[in-house]
């Protein structure tokens, strides 16, 4: 997993605390291409971001350095 340590919330104990921003349908539907992708009224789902479950995650890279396992420890040596 890659990501900057700004976007690290050490308050949330599970990444279902997380409320994931909603991002509008149009960028996935025709924003970026010089055709549309997709009908206007095809319902699209567009989060901002997606919440990795914990078990897949091998190593967190950071601008600070990479946190391996345990995760508790190695995130908080990163705020120190």
């Amino acid at each position: 997993m890659l990501g900057p340590t700004y976007t690290f919330d050490l308050s949330c104990k599970t990444g279902e605390d997380i409320e994931i921003e909603l991002r509008d349908p149009a960028e996935i539907r025709e924003k970026f291409y010089k055709e549309p992708m997709a009908l206007k009224d095809v319902k699209c789902y567009n989060p901002a971001f997606d919440v990795t479950d914990h078990s897949l995650i091998t190593a967190i890279v950071t601008e600070k350095g990479i946190c391996y396992p345990p995760y508790d420890k190695s995130i908080a040596a990163l705020f120190r």
